[in-house]
């Protein structure tokens, strides 16, 4: 046994010396272990994920208002583009009255509409003493008006005031890709501590439309999401 002991001690020390090729050499070979670039929860959902936009009250004037508001002729000073196409905000705002209160600094959106419209949060409606139903943009039959002042003047409106149903633009490619049609109802994934599943969101598909899902603040602060969130459809 001591002579086996002795043999193999010389026969590693001629190995390590290079003189030796009949000893088996093992080799361990560490791979490189690439460096995982951090998941955040923007791109989570990855080709699948739909861009949040939040939404605050805002005012959409027809031009018949504008005029009435401002003074004929005015012209808006645009504050910033928005995310659907040839849409933009204004510097320029406007105060809103119900028969309980007031909002001030209320953002106008364009270009003119043909109708005035005025959507506004649940919390608002409490506020200004109206009860504000949830609809689409566009849809303001049946809905409660209020006072809008502006610099020249004000007006009263006998419609108008909508608080907005969540909803998903997209173009017809979009919803291709997502498997889904105009007016379809969906539900949403959102992530996050406080996300979860949030239903009858309504798909809104149209040429025009870039992609997005439109929540309003009061919807996104209790989701605690973000505009640098994105979201999943789930049918």
């Amino acid at each position: 046994m001591g002579e086996d002991l002795e043999s193999l001690f010389y026969k590693v020390v001629d190995y390590l010396d290079g003189r030796d090729s009949n000893v088996e050499k093992v080799l361990v070979e560490e791979k490189p272990v690439a460096a995982k670039e951090p998941v955040t929860k923007a791109d989570v959902f990855g080709r699948n994920a739909i861009p949040l936009g939040i939404s605050n009250r805002h005012i959409h004037l027809s031009q018949v208002d504008i005029d009435c508001l401002f003074g004929p002729g005015y012209r808006f000073n645009q504050l910033k583009e928005l995310s659907q196409k040839g849409q933009f905000a204004y510097k320029e705002c406007v105060t809103i009255a119900g028969p309980k209160g007031v909002i001030e600094r209320v953002r106008i959106l364009g270009p003119s509409r043909s109708h005035t419209q005025v959507e506004i949060l649940r919390s608002d409606c409490f506020k200004m003493g109206i009860d504000a139903p949830l609809r689409l943009s566009g849809d303001i039959e049946h809905t409660p008006g209020c006072t809008v002042i502006g610099p020249v003047g004000s007006i009263q409106l006998n419609k108008g005031c909508i608080v907005a149903k969540r909803h998903i633009h997209m173009n017809p490619s979009d919803a291709k890709h997502f498997g889904v049609e105009d007016k379809q109802v969906v539900s949403l994934e959102i992530p996050g501590e406080r996300g979860g599943i949030i239903h009858n969101v309504i798909v809104r598909v149209n040429d025009n439309f870039s992609l997005e899902c439109h929540l309003d603040t009061e919807e996104a602060n209790a989701l605690g999401v973000t505009a640098h969130n994105k979201l999943r459809i789930i049918k």
